[in-house]
């Protein structure tokens, strides 16, 4: 648990309510937690779907691991703490998405349960869909988009999901889409999973 710091503060009710954005946009704000090892392809079935649904009218966005370490959390590495704390941040960010109505896509490897599970807590019921992204080891090493593998195996990346620190896989996932889909057809599960549970309209 973080410790609040700031003192002498009040938090501040707005006069829109959620029921009034949902009826605005046409959808209730939501967010996709895609997780999985590197080079599973999270970021790849991530921004297809955001494609898909910005074509159908939704309102969607995709916030992904390496663009947030670009910029809010530029200051973190990959210890275990640090990676704790990458998605506490991402997590109450996804949550202030899903609250303004947007359907949320994030792309994090997010190797621990009791990370997810605490961004999960920021949401109310079904509001939160985790999605394992299920590629081998063998396979996400074979593709190995971003050298990060090899890297690893040269142990010039220390502590490396899959390799050197560990990746704790969902026990009960709302969504699992694997390497035997293409990539149309795992965002349309996805999106699917939106309209089935009136997420938005189909």
């Amino acid at each position: 648990m973080v410790e609040q710091k700031a003192t002498n503060i009040t938090k501040h009710i707005g006069l829109v309510s959620p029921e009034e954005r949902e009826e605005t946009f046409n959808q209730k704000g939501c967010v996709i937690w895609l997780t999985g090892l590197s080079g599973s392809g999270k970021s790849t079935v991530a921004v297809k779907a955001e494609q898909m649904l910005v074509k159908r009218g939704v309102h969607a966005f995709v916030l992904d691991g390496d663009n947030i370490r670009f910029g809010l959390n530029k200051d973190l590495g990959f210890s275990p703490e640090d990676r704790t704390e990458n998605i506490r941040r991402i997590g109450e960010v996804a949550a202030l998405f899903a609250n303004a109505g947007v359907i949320t896509l994030t792309a994090f490897i997010s190797p621990y349960i009791k990370d997810r599970d605490f961004a999960r807590s920021h949401l109310a019921e079904g509001r939160f869909l985790e999605c394992l992204v299920d590629s081998s080891l063998e396979i996400c090493e074979d593709r190995d988009p971003k050298g990060l593998y090899k890297k690893a195996r040269a142990g010039i990346i220390p502590q490396f999901t899959g390799v050197s620190a560990p990746y704790e896989y969902p026990e009960n996932p709302e969504l699992e889409v694997t390497t035997d889909c293409t990539v149309e057809e795992s965002a349309q599960q996805v999106i699917d999973q939106l309209v089935g549970r009136g997420l938005i309209s189909a």
